[in-house]
């Protein structure tokens, strides 16, 4: 992270100016201490939107909704549930999106069209909308909610995932923040997850949505907990220019800041789901260099973190670089053979396509660790991806072998 990007502790969706949030428990998840399961994030002033959404084929109808809505360019709020995906429930989910939407607003104070929808939970059931209509105007919207909005979208998650950091606009403080959650069902071309962004900066909404785009592509687009694809992923970002100043555009002087800041929160956030997974111990960062394009170096980077046997081979603690060069091959990305080295935790195994000498022991003491750093050098090419995964344990197993019952 550059000098000029500083972060802010404790930080969250709130953190920028303009902005409150909160959440309340509702009913749809079962009833603990400090469980929530519906939230708003609002606006004080029209934002400028950008959005990006799952590329599953089949989809909730609180996605459908939301695409419409953030067409327009500019929205005031959000409104999000866990512990129902709003999915494959017929023409009901859309009606009930649309619903969602309208109490929201109402409670906001907004206009329905202007409120998007974000749903995450067990697919298959209908959105318990007496319960929704019933507790919705409990949700208390304040600058220090982001908080209660960041658990109130949790479903298996262990714990709310948020940050902020903050960089100078024009001699003006603009601050970005952001709250995470999923930690299965996460695959690249986005996951079971949902992202909510935040910044007081006025940002063009092109330009808005071309450095979303850049940013979801480095990051939610780079992790793997389990190859599975959700139906339900949104990552959206909201710009109310409250901190006031010129509008930040594509060739603006501090457009290349804000790239970062967003770049930045993204990346924090999606690492924070990885080493959240489902029955996850580990982690790895998974950094393939030299080669031949950006999208070769990323399609690497995701099947090696992807891969179902390296993530069992992370779990064991176990070198087995032969699983890593297996999903090298498959990934489709141009490679030599005999010119890829590999390494463990800096410890170089493999050179020029075969096993060189070294102490297996090591490896297995460096791999103990809750991070582990695989790196894999094609020496082809300039360009360098990182992906993230963590392993695959028996935890995951029993968790989701009784999901539902």
């Amino acid at each position: 992270m550059a000098a000029m990007i500083e972060l802010i502790q404790g930080g969250g969706v709130t953190s920028a100016m303009g902005f409150l949030a909160g959440g309340t428990y509702a009913g749809l998840k079962t009833q603990d201490e400090g469980v929530l399961d519906l939230g708003i994030l609002l606006s004080e002033r029209p934002a400028a939107v950008a959005a990006t959404f799952s590329t599953n084929s089949v989809v909730s109808p609180s996605v459908t909704l939301s695409k419409q809505r953030a067409k327009s360019g500019t929205i005031r709020a959000v409104v999000a549930n866990s512990g129902c995906a709003n999915c494959c429930v017929g023409g009901q989910g859309l009606d009930d999106a649309i619903e969602m939407a309208a109490l929201a607003a109402g409670h906001a104070g907004v206009d329905a069209e202007q409120v998007m929808v974000c749903s995450t939970g067990v697919i298959g059931v209908e959105l318990p909308m007496a319960l929704i209509r019933q507790n919705i105007g409990n949700v208390g919207l304040s600058a220090d909610g982001g908080e209660a909005f960041a658990r109130a979208i949790m479903t298996t998650d262990t714990h709310s995932k948020e940050i902020a950091v903050s960089f100078e606009s024009g001699g003006r403080k603009v601050t970005v923040g952001g709250a995470a959650k999923g930690v299965g069902m996460i695959h690249p071309n986005m996951a079971t997850m949902l992202c909510f962004v935040s910044t007081d900066a006025p940002v063009d909404q092109p330009f808005l949505q071309e450095a979303l785009t850049e940013a979801v592509n480095a990051s939610f687009n780079m992790i793997d907990v389990d190859g599975d694809q959700s139906t339900n992923d949104t990552v959206m970002v909201m710009a109310n220019g409250v901190a006031g100043g010129t509008e930040i555009g594509s060739s603006s002087p501090d457009a290349s800041a804000f790239r970062e800041a967003l770049t930045y929160v993204c990346t924090e956030l999606a690492k924070e789901l990885v080493r959240d997974g489902e029955g996850a111990q580990r982690i790895m960062e998974v950094v393939v260099e030299g080669a031949t394009s950006l999208p070769d170096a990323r399609k690497a980077a995701r099947e090696i973190a992807g891969s179902s046997l390296v993530k069992t081979m992370l779990h064991g603690r176990d070198p087995n670089w032969g699983r890593m060069m297996m999903a090298l091959g498959k990934s489709g990305a141009v490679i030599d053979e005999s010119k890829i080295d590999m390494f463990i935790n800096e410890i170089q195994i493999v050179h020029e396509g075969k096993a060189i000498s070294f102490f297996k022991d090591a490896v297995i003491s460096a791999m103990d660790a809750p991070e582990v750093r695989l790196g894999v050098a094609l020496n082809l090419g300039d360009f360098v991806a990182t992906a993230w995964g963590c392993d695959l344990t028996e935890e995951y197993v029993i968790f989701n072998s009784a999901y539902t019952t």
